[in-house]
This record gives C-alpha cells, structure tokens and sequence, in this order.
C-alpha cells in the first residue's frame, strides 16, 4: 500500500512540474528584457522555491531564504524547462498506454475483436508481456525524471561546492573552538566545586576531629554528619563529571537517577529502541541533566518533562519546565551545552519567551 502511495506522490510531482516548467518558461520569456528588476528576480525565486517544495528539498537549504545578485534562479527555471516537457510526455505515454489496455480488456472481456484481433492464447500471453514491459519502462522514466530534476535543482540552485566546503571547514573550527571553550569552562566549574563546597567542609572537618581529640568527644556526632555530607558532594562533583551508572545502566537510568536527585518532579519518556553511539548517549545526558539543573535554580518550575526519543536518524532530546521563561542561550550553562551539541553536527534550540514555558531541544546524529 505505500509503495502504492508513493508512486501515485511521484506521478502527481512530476505532473505538477510539467506545469510548473511550462509556467516559467513563460515567466522567463515575458520577463527576460527586465532580468536585472528585483520584482522579476523575486518572481524567479517563489517559483524556485516552489518547485523545490514540489521536489521535497530544503529551500533554504538550497539557498532560497532571499533573493540572490547571481541571476540563478532564472537560470534554473530556463533549464528545468526541458526536463518538464520530458516528464510530461512520459505522463501522456502513460495515459496512453493505461486507455489502450482499459480498451482492450473490455473488448476481449466480453469476446470481441479489438482492431481486428480476436482474443486467443498466445495473443493474450504477448499483450500481456508487452503491456507488463511498457509499464516497467514507462514507470522507469517517470522515476528518472523526477530523480534528474531533484539533481538540477540541488547542482543550480545549491551552494557552490567550494563554497560549501569552505563554509564547512569554518563550522568545524567554530566546534572545535566551542568544544574547547567547554572543556575549559568544565573545568574551572569543577574546581569552584572542589573549592568551595568539598575543600571547605573537609577543612571544618579535620578542625572537629582535632577539637575530638582534645577532649570534645561529643563531636564525634557532628564529625559523621559532616564526613556524610562531604561523601555526598564528592559523589555529586563525579556525576557532573562523568556519571559512572551512564555506561553500566544506559540513559533511562542514568536520567531516572537524574530525576531522584532533584528538589522538583522530574518526569522521564526515554523511548529508543537500542543504545545509541556512546558520544551521542553521554552528550545527551548531559544537555537533560543540565537543563533540569537550570530548571530547578532559576526557573521556578513545578514540574519538568525529560524527553529523549529516535526521530528517523535523530536522537532528539527535549527538556520541558512550565517555569517563569526568560533563559538566556548566551548564558554560560546553555551556551556550553550548544557547543558540546555542535560537536556532534547536531542543533540546539532553545524557547524559552517571558512567562514560560522553556523548551530545551537537542537533536543529535545518531546514523
């Protein structure tokens, strides 16, 4: 059935662009004394995008976002114009080919000659093979069509190969600058950690132990209150670390401890039908552990929705507080997380307007 589907999509997509090839032939012809005006260029440009909806790619992914100084999307519409025309007389063959056979079979169907033929044996078994052949032929050149005209459209409307291999390398070194960037930021996290929370309570706790010795035994009491509290900030500094249950458990439990360890309710949906690639699995534990963080110290939320799901190629990571809004992406822990995101080539958004609610979206490659 969706074999069936498909091809009636590809039958309809190629009909359409019979049409549309024809609609900017004309366009281009009318227009052509004023191609330098940007109304005609715009013009250009809505039937580019249009064609390359009709073909399901990206415009502006193809660079079809604005109108372009180059004059390529005329140039484009006065290429495609043949392939149109091409793709419209494999229709009509089609048409053709599918009134014939209906002719027929009603003819011999009810035992009449159809053009003087009488319906026997081996004339029904060579109809039969030639009909079958011209359907696959015919089925062929409608698939072909629709393929080359997917392959102009990406060669002439899409960025120069140069360009997009140099657009690439400084995307790569932006990452890798960010990811750097990260590490660092990581760091001096850690050590304000280590300073401020652990170093200080054990320096508390060698004082009690050294008033304990002097006579002070009811300390000890406060002693393993205090050695208790440092164990549990210890353990709390190697989790934003590296969680070590993240390898041996997997991410719904890696997530669901997550949720324990939070002061709100944290409700976790981790639907993925195996492990993913362990750089996209710890990537994203961290951007919904973080997030859930920033939701409990500055949002103000009541509840927060942890959701990690497989969309076709994706792992997308979606983290929702019913906060009061306002968080910044340019902020220290979330910029952090977009360039650990960007490490990957994955995207990273975040909504999160005044009032609430706060959207924290990852989407990571994962095939």
């Amino acid at each position: 059935m969706r074999s069936v589907v498909e091809g009636l999509r590809l039958l309809g997509a190629v009909i359409l662009g019979t049409f549309t090839a024809l609609l900017g032939l004309v366009v281009l012809l009318a227009a052509l004394p004023f191609a330098r005006r940007r109304a005609v260029r715009e013009a250009a440009r809505r039937l580019a995008v249009l064609d390359a909806r009709r073909l399901r790619l990206d415009p502006a992914a193809l660079g079809l976002g604005a109108v372009r100084g180059d004059g390529q999307e005329l140039r484009y519409l006065a290429t495609r114009a043949p392939v149109g025309v091409l793709g419209g007389l494999v229709v009509a063959l089609l048409g053709v080919g599918v009134r014939v056979a209906g002719a027929l079979a009603w003819s011999w169907g009810r035992g009449l000659p159809f053009d003087g033929m009488a319906p026997t044996a081996p004339l029904l078994a060579y109809a039969a093979l030639a009909g079958t052949v011209l359907l696959f032929l015919n089925l062929s050149g409608l698939a072909g069509v629709h393929a080359l005209e997917r392959r102009l459209a990406r060669r002439m409307l899409g960025p120069d190969p140069t360009e997009a291999l140099r657009r690439r390398i400084t995307e790569l070194a932006e990452s890798r600058a960010g990811v750097l960037e990260a590490v660092d930021a990581e760091r001096r996290r850690i050590e304000r950690d280590l300073h401020d929370g652990l170093q200080q309570r054990l320096v508390a706790l060698s004082m009690l132990a050294g008033r304990a010795r002097r006579g002070r035994p009811e300390l000890l009491a406060q002693i393993h209150e205090q050695a208790q509290q440092a164990v549990g900030e210890l353990r709390e500094v190697a989790w934003r670390v590296y969680p070590s249950g993240l390898d041996a458990l997997g991410l719904a439990d890696a997530l669901a401890g997550v949720a324990e360890r939070s002061g709100i309710p944290v409700k976790v949906v981790c639907e993925l039908p195996a492990r993913p690639p362990m750089a996209v699995e710890t990537v994203s534990y961290f951007v919904a552990s973080e997030a859930v963080t920033n939701a409990v110290k500055h949002s103000g939320a009541g509840e927060v929705t942890v959701e990690v799901r497989e969309q076709g190629t994706m792992i997308v990571v979606r983290v929702h507080d019913d906060g009061m809004g306002g968080a910044d992406p340019a902020g220290g822990g979330l910029s952090g997380l977009a360039r650990r995101v960007a490490a990957l080539d994955g995207r990273f958004t975040v909504t999160s307007p005044p009032g609430g609610p706060t959207v924290i979206t990852a989407e990571l490659p994962c095939g």
